[in-house]
């Protein structure tokens, strides 16, 4: 018998850019679990409640292996690189551990509390320079970007002078038309941090690809096999390191715009700032989609999902969850935010969490106290923001002071 039931499509645009998409409205109905229709047709488990993800996302039933057949797909740029294995982010256990514990040290809490005062000097640099070109400016460009871009150049040593090529190839990955477009991004991203990574081992320097090459070195595993791993590991820490921060400055600047009185909360007590921090990440949820497979039968919450059934974590609706976060669409800095899931949960969370939480504590502090009269320089309806099947974030925020 055919299904004619009618699912949710996901993913969707949102209608305002810290909210999730209106069309989600049935999604958060208190149901912990429910099916939605991917861009390509498939159906898929999506993960809406709180327990139930947090539950799901350490299950080792659930792969991150996007060669595996039948992994879900939410848009025609994954779909391109099926195939192709992504770091940290689409291998298991124990190849995951693996790679991870070869990368971890320089992502500790205690490197991250180390990097602050470069991040700070970093942070003073640009505002330096959109103030003395005066307003009004682009954030994104001027502000949002570059801060955490010259941060992730100077922690994996690779030369800030390149950041244009980076970028521009780390947009047409995450947000490239076509299939096309995407697998000739990724190309050129491993052929650039490649030849970086050859010249590394004859002119060795200080960051975290010379510290791996190096050590890959004094192992004796300088082999293709381990040359390709270096450069599988650059890529995704070279575009998750700058895209999703630079992502969270601007979308995070917008709303606290869009909150005045929150943003006068945070200025009469610079105190609440990694409360105020956790809350934004909470709310804007700029990951939005965690894909899985499931390998094995999964029995949760009344449902079974089967093996090989695509299972999709709506992080926007997760950390919505009205059980856990009462007005949950309120920006509230009073609310204890820190188990969200903005940044995943389990063995695949975010590598760089401490290191985003520097870096958007310092960079939010310092705006908004050396630009008091910080402002948005257009109608908030008509600034553009980024579509619904890639990270959430500004595409512009034109701001004057």
């Amino acid at each position: 018998m055919t299904d004619t039931t009618e699912y949710v499509a996901y993913p969707q645009d949102r209608t305002c850019p810290y909210h999730p998409p209106a069309a989600y409205e049935p999604l958060r109905d208190g149901r912990p679990l429910t099916r939605v229709t991917l861009y390509d047709g498939r159906t898929a488990w999506l993960v809406t409640g709180h327990d139930t993800a947090r539950r799901l996302l350490v299950d080792r039933r659930l792969s991150t292996d996007r060669t595996r057949d039948g992994f879900p797909v939410t848009n025609a740029r994954i779909a391109a690189m099926r195939g192709r294995t992504a770091a940290l982010l689409g291998v298991d256990d124990p190849e995951h551990h693996t790679q991870r514990r070869r990368v971890l040290p320089e992502f500790t809490l205690k490197r991250a509390a180390a990097l602050r005062p470069r991040i700070q000097e970093i942070v003073d640099e640009r505002l330096d320079a959109m103030i003395a070109r005066g307003g009004p400016a682009d954030l994104v460009t001027a502000f949002a970007l570059p801060v955490p871009s010259m941060v992730i150049c100077a922690l994996l040593g690779v030369p800030y002078a390149d950041h244009e090529f980076f970028e521009e190839q780390s947009r047409r990955l995450l947000r490239g038309p076509t299939g096309a477009d995407t697998r000739e991004a990724r190309d050129r991203l491993e052929t650039y941090l490649g030849e970086l990574i050859d010249h590394k081992r004859e002119h060795p320097g200080t960051g975290l690809l010379d510290d791996l090459v190096r050590r890959s070195a004094a192992e004796g595993t300088a082999d293709p096999a381990d040359r390709a791993e270096l450069i599988a590991l650059a890529v995704i820490l070279l575009v998750a390191g700058h895209e999703t921060t630079a992502n969270m400055i601007s979308l995070g600047t917008f709303t606290l715009l869009r909150h005045p009185e929150r943003t006068a909360e945070l200025r009469a007590d610079p105190a609440l700032l990694p409360a105020a921090v956790e809350e934004l990440l909470r709310m804007l949820s700029i990951a939005d989609g965690l894909l899985r497979l499931a390998t094995e039968d999964i029995e949760t919450d009344g449902e079974t999902i089967r093996a090989g059934d695509g299972v999709v974590f709506a992080t926007s609706v997760i950390n919505r969850d009205t059980a856990v976060y009462p007005e949950p669409d309120a920006l509230d800095f009073g609310r204890p935010a820190r188990h969200h899931v903005a940044f995943g949960f389990g063995i695949h969370q975010c590598l760089g969490q401490n290191l985003a939480r520097a870096e958007l504590e310092i960079a939010l502090h310092t705006l908004f106290a050396r630009l008091p009269g910080l402002r948005l320089a257009a109608p908030a309806e008509e600034i553009p923001f980024k579509p619904g099947d890639t990270v959430q974030g500004m595409l512009e925020l034109p701001v004057a002071w």
